[in-house]
């Protein structure tokens, strides 16, 4: 069996569920570092299927003065490092197909963003590095749709497909998390993991001094749509956590803050435990008598 493989199952089997965590973006080595240190001691403590997760470039950002990270070859360094130093599995996202060879030579899992989810090209070139391939559903989809990406990914010859609920547009500034899709969405015949910051998200809703914006977001909801997953019965949970959320140069006001990481992954922990949101109702329709 490949290692790709023998992930793939240790995350489908994993409970009662799997984490990929860590900064939305790489910042620096040593950042990087800390992070995944701190991250590891936790997911290792509670007993979490841990993979660790930042982006070697933000590509779609609201402006062009914002920050995007340090790109793919110097990313790509930085996330080995992390997987060598401290043995971890690797997620980071591609945008274009160019990229995909070479990020699958270092990246476990490769993640496609929610706008891109339908881009059959990057789907196969994705595919073919027989990597874990972890679909984001767009905001504009409908949950049926990822059963489509999925399949592209199969046809593709990659059986390692995994899809992402990360919220759906509601309005110009807000995103609306249904936990319906988490049940609809496992009619993709794959792991379904609930992305729990991105979520939150308030695309373009944050007015900057000077004029332009930025995304905003409802950080303090966090807990709220992690615990509404984690009953549903996901599979696997996606989060963006930083030392110092407030001066994260991306997307701050949805990474959740380190020092309280400890304390929600044990109550999800509990919450998926005594959950029976993985096992189907069956429910009996059959008049009832006494």
């Amino acid at each position: 069996m490949d290692s790709s493989t023998l992930l793939f199952n240790q995350l489908k089997t994993a409970e009662p569920f799997f984490l990929l965590a860590g900064p939305n973006v790489i910042e620096s080595e040593d950042h990087i570092l800390y992070m995944a240190k701190h991250l590891k001691d936790i997911t290792s403590k509670l007993g979490l299927k841990f993979v660790f997760k930042s982006s070697f470039d933000k590509a779609n950002r609201t402006s062009s003065k914002s920050f995007r990270g340090p790109g793919l070859a110097e990313g790509l360094k930085i996330l080995e490092k992390v997987k060598a130093t401290y043995d971890v599995p690797i997620v980071t996202d591609v945008h274009e197909s160019i990229q995909c060879e070479a990020v699958g030579r270092v990246a476990d899992i490769i993640q496609i963003p929610a706008f891109l989810c339908r881009q059959t090209d990057l789907l196969v070139a994705a595919a073919k590095t027989g990597k874990i391939i972890n679909i984001k559903k767009g905001q504009f989809c409908a949950p049926s749709v990822m059963e489509n990406s999925a399949e592209k990914v199969r046809l593709a010859g990659n059986q390692n497909v995994m899809v992402c609920e990360r919220g759906t547009m509601f309005g110009y500034n807000d995103l609306i998390v249904d936990p319906r899709n988490f049940e609809w969405m496992r009619e993709a015949n794959c792991p379904v993991v609930a992305d729990i910051t991105h979520s939150l998200q308030q695309p373009a809703g944050k007015k900057l001094e000077g004029g332009g914006v930025a995304s905003g977001g409802l950080r303090e909801l966090i807990p709220c749509i992690a615990r509404t997953a984690v009953a549903v019965g996901v599979d696997g949970i996606f989060m963006e956590v930083h030392n110092d959320p407030l001066n994260a140069p991306v997307d701050g006001p949805t990474q959740w803050p380190l020092r309280h990481l400890e304390e929600l992954l044990e109550e999800l922990v509990t919450i998926g435990r005594v959950s029976k949101g993985k096992q189907q109702f069956k429910i009996d329709l059959t008049p009832f008598r006494d």
